[in-house]
Formats: C-alpha cells, sequence, structure tokens
C-alpha cells in the first residue's frame, strides 16, 4: 500500500497515483463523473456501433442534515438508479434518420435518464459503466439530484 495524505491508498488504486495526486482527487472522479478527463476516459471501454457509454449516478453518501448513509441504503440507491452521465457515443449511434429524424437523443457530457434493468452493467475501480443502446436513453436532464429513486 502507499500513503497519500497519512492515508493508506489501497493497492488498486495505486495505478491512479500516477494519473491524480491525491487520495481526494481520485474519490473526486469517481463522486462526479463529468470531472472524468485525460487518460481515465481514455482507457474506458470504446461503444461500438449503436452502443452509450455511461456512468451511473450514485446519489450523496449523506443526507442534507449531515447523516452519513449506511453503505446498503447507497448500494441500494445505486442499484435503483436510472440516471447517468453520457461518457462516450459509439460511431453508429443516432446513424439511423429513419429511427431518430430530429437527430441525437443525447451527446457526450449529457446527464440522462434509461430503464432500471436497461443496458450491460460491468465495474471499473470504484465505479460502475453501463453500455446502453442508443434507443435505451428515454430522457435528458439538466441534475441527477432532481430525480427521486424509487427504491
Amino acid at each position: 500500500m502507499t500513503t497519500t495524505n497519512n492515508e493508506e491508498v489501497p493497492k488498486h488504486k495505486e495505478a491512479l497515483l500516477d494519473i491524480y495526486s491525491t487520495r481526494e482527487e481520485i474519490e473526486d472522479k469517481f463522486l462526479d463523473p463529468s470531472k472524468i478527463t485525460g487518460s481515465l476516459k481514455e482507457r474506458l471501454p470504446q461503444p461500438t456501433g449503436w452502443r452509450v457509454l455511461v456512468m451511473p449516478w450514485t446519489g450523496p453518501k449523506k443526507t442534507k442534515g449531515g447523516i452519513i448513509l449506511p453503505d446498503e441504503s447507497h448500494d441500494q440507491i445505486a442499484v435503483a438508479t436510472t440516471t447517468a452521465y453520457v461518457v462516450k457515443v459509439g460511431p453508429l449511434a443516432y446513424a439511423d434518420k429513419e429511427k431518430f429524424p430530429t437527430g441525437p437523443w443525447c451527446k457526450e457530457g449529457d446527464w440522462v435518464m434509461f430503464g432500471r434493468y436497461a443496458g450491460s452493467r460491468f465495474k471499473i475501480e470504484d465505479g460502475e459503466l453501463r453500455l446502453l443502446n442508443d434507443d435505451e436513453i428515454i430522457a435528458t436532464i439538466l441534475d441527477p439530484r432532481d430525480v427521486k429513486h424509487a427504491i
């Protein structure tokens, strides 16, 4: 284990220290997917065909009043989430002019909504990504905190 700021960093995060300088900076990248930049984004899978790569919003780890949510509660919210940040869009996504006559439904950097069980899930470092088909996006939103998830 490596230490930064007098805190131990788990071995699987050590590689990230080459990109980011502090543990807080590493965690910040995964708590706010809009801050994914540089080589981390380049290392993520490139969606093929009509697929869209999204990072589901994980929600807050504590309430507005400062109460820390237990991991179980936070995990339930993460499973129930139907909002995500669009990380990458495949080369054929939204190319079908008959299916999408008004153009793309979303682009990289948008916050979107999708069906609870849509897409293929997989994990990276400390986060989860999903590969969705372009037609599984059901809405774009400005802020994922505006959407309340049913558990």
